[in-house]
């Protein structure tokens, strides 16, 4: 198995988590291969969870980098099924299903339509084509655009990253300096998006890639970081949930990992925030509530048959730590020098 996603940080990747779930199905005796793209993702040296790490070219780079590079870890390790974890990285390995295949490496993807389709910069579209409720958005594509935005949206107003990161501002002032921020970590476009207050909720899903839910697992965020990000969340007993997640994946026929961001109005409607069309970083919640959605679709991969999963643990919860992990400077210098530990 190979896994990216490695950065369990404030603002984690899927990886670990995903790993996590990986090493407890009882179906597979794995050897787990890390990918990553920064020498001090912390699951790099995570050595119970990662027997080895590669690191790979960033996205920008293009598929024939990419290629290149996976040629030679295949080369290394005979891998026969990858997960990636990252929006951004998506698109290359999508674009690379075919050659993967022809190396015998095998994925469960999401197809480039259904990628595009639920794009944030598309959002408004897909929920108009499906009958899916969203927050109103505008596209940014300069600074400009922020006054007659919130003319229309009106204040506060969130402002999103194209793939990650977003700020709610309340005025022209902290627009102005939250769009510097994220079109500088992020680029263009951004996303302002009409501010809707009521309960965060997430659901997590899989999609068989023909219009079933194998499994859909609602939580409901404790605790959130200054970034929007679940510290601390709670599966939830919710029949509307579940129903828009099966909804969701027999609209757009979906295929692979997914997680809708939701929000429920105090009145009681549910709205789609953002669709992310890979595993979130608290999977691992899946697996401990009873449905383990990674070990599932590796099976998926592997043209393995998977029951659609309904019972899961309700009221079972998931808080993060900080936690020190102590590695030697020497793997540290491996990983960057050679880019493989």
């Amino acid at each position: 198995m190979a896994v990216t996603g490695l950065n369990a940080t404030d603002s984690p990747g899927p990886g670990v988590a995903v790993i996590r779930a990986l090493r407890e199905s009882p179906d597979f005796d794995l050897r787990i291969i890390g990918l990553s793209y920064e020498a001090l993702e912390p699951g790099i040296y995570l050595r119970e969870l990662v027997d080895k790490t590669y690191q790979l070219p960033y996205p920008a780079a293009g598929t024939a980098a990419l290629l290149e590079r996976l040629r030679y870890v295949h080369a290394q390790e005979n891998v026969a099924v990858l997960i990636p974890n990252f929006d951004a990285e998506l698109f290359n390995f999508i674009k690379l299903e075919a050659p993967l295949r022809a190396l015998s490496i095998r994925t469960f993807l999401p197809t480039l339509a259904q990628l595009d389709s639920r794009d944030k910069l598309h959002l408004p579209a897909f929920g108009a084509a499906h009958g899916l409720r969203v927050p109103a958005s505008h596209v940014l594509h300069e600074a400009a655009g922020l006054l007659p935005a919130a003319e229309t949206l009106g204040w506060p107003l969130v402002l999103k990253g194209r793939y990650y990161d977003a700020a709610v501002v309340h005025s022209l002032a902290q627009a102005e300096v939250a769009f510097a921020r994220l079109s500088t970590l992020w680029g263009l476009p951004l996303i302002a998006q009409e501010f809707v207050a009521g309960q965060e909720i997430n659901v997590a899903g899989l999609g068989d890639g023909h219009g079933r839910a194998l499994s859909v697992v609602p939580m409901r965020k404790l605790t959130i970081t200054d970034k929007g990000k679940a510290w601390a969340g709670i599966t939830l007993e919710d029949d509307a949930l579940l129903a828009l997640g099966r909804r969701f994946a027999e609209a757009t026929k979906w295929r692979g990992g997914f997680e809708l961001e939701l929000l429920r109005t105090p009145a009681g409607e549910l709205l789609i925030l953002e669709i992310n069309p890979r595993f979130p970083a608290w999977i691992y919640l899946t697996a401990a509530a009873g449905q383990n959605q990674p070990a599932a679709l590796l099976r998926l991969a592997l043209g393995l048959p998977v029951a659609e999963m309904t019972g899961y643990a309700v009221g079972k919860m998931f808080v993060r730590y900080a936690w020190d992990l102590i590695a030697d400077h020497t793997d540290f210098q491996q990983v960057a020098a050679l880019g493989e530990l």
